[in-house]
């Protein structure tokens, strides 16, 4: 095997390493392209392809991550990781934990640790690997790596919710939400939501996203349900499918072109989030985005002239 095959063979590793540590898709394809080119530059050849590479992969995000948090810092409103469709790495004896990392919820807590507690949680916790090669990774002595792996550990745990919903519970659900939603059932809608469901976006700053947040199971039923019906009139399309490994859905314009993806929390038999991202800058790696404000507009038209408004508003 040469230097290309052996790179592009655990690419799809790498990605799933930079992509979990940086939560954007953009990101992550320039840190593996940035290993690329190390790794073509490299005079040596080293024992471990996997190893070494992964190491590499993960200095590279670690430095973006640390060069990256003034800007995240002064984001426009709430930050949600870049939606990913599908993971290219699989391995089925770390199935289990690789789908939890890649939710929404697990990377908007990955947020929360250090750059070092990140990477060494990442590459411990979901890709196995040995405090050996993490030390090599991130710079630090095998000790200093198991004591950042046990903060990173009591940190995730911490914020993890105590009794999780098994995929099929979570695909039945959001079966049934879609049924609802696609009816404009209120009621459906609300018996399926938690009393205390919040739907929020983010937008950063350069889309339509309701004002801070709906709240409360009887809002968000009926915003959804004053959105649907015009939705579809205007040729809007909603698909069902999985994001970050959750429930969700991908919404298209007449056109195909992407508006905003879905992701929906579940836990004790009730959604609990929906999570909207409508920043086209984060929706542009899958495919053409749609304007999402004329998309607004020719909603609203829709739903006046086929009667009153709802009076909540997009701002």
């Amino acid at each position: 095997m040469n230097e290309a095959e052996e790179f592009d063979e655990l690419r799809p590793l790498l990605f799933s390493i930079a992509y979990r540590l940086l939560g954007s898709v953009t990101e992550a394809e320039d840190a593996v392209q940035e290993t690329w080119l190390r790794w073509q530059t490299s005079s040596t050849r080293p024992a471990s392809a996997k190893s070494f590479l992964s190491a590499v992969v993960t200095r590279i995000s670690i430095d973006v991550l640390r060069s990256g948090r003034v800007r995240r810092e002064a984001y426009v409103g709430p930050w949600f990781p870049e939606p990913l469709l599908t993971d290219p790495y699989e391995d089925p004896e770390r199935a289990a934990e690789l789908a939890d990392s890649l939710s929404m919820a697990a990377l908007l807590l990955l947020e929360r640790l250090s750059p070092a507690e990140r990477a060494v949680f990442v590459l411990r916790e979901v890709f196995g690997f040995s405090f050996r090669e993490i030390a090599s990774a991130v710079g630090r002595s095998e000790a200093a790596c198991r004591q950042l792996a046990t903060q990173a550990r009591r940190h995730m745990d911490d914020g993890r919710p105590r009794f999780a919903a098994d995929r099929r519970e979570r695909a039945e659900l959001a079966e049934r939400f879609f049924e609802a939603f696609r009816a404009g059932d209120v009621d459906g809608l609300t018996e399926l939501l938690a009393g205390d469901v919040q739907m929020v976006s983010d937008n950063g700053g350069k889309a339509p996203r309701f004002g801070r947040g709906v709240f409360g199971a009887g809002n968000v039923a009926r915003v959804l349900t004053s959105l649907i019906l015009p939705f579809v009139r205007i040729g809007g399309v909603v698909q069902p499918c999985e994001v970050n490994g959750q429930p969700g859905a991908v919404f298209r314009d007449r056109d195909g072109k992407v508006i905003n993806t879905w992701t929906l929390d579940v836990l004790d038999g009730r959604i609990q989030a929906i999570r909207t991202v409508i920043n086209p800058d984060k929706l542009a790696h899958m495919g053409p985005v749609a304007d999402a404000w004329s998309v607004i507009r020719q909603t609203k038209q829709a739903r006046r002239s086929a009667g009153p408004e709802t009076g909540i508003t997009v701002g």
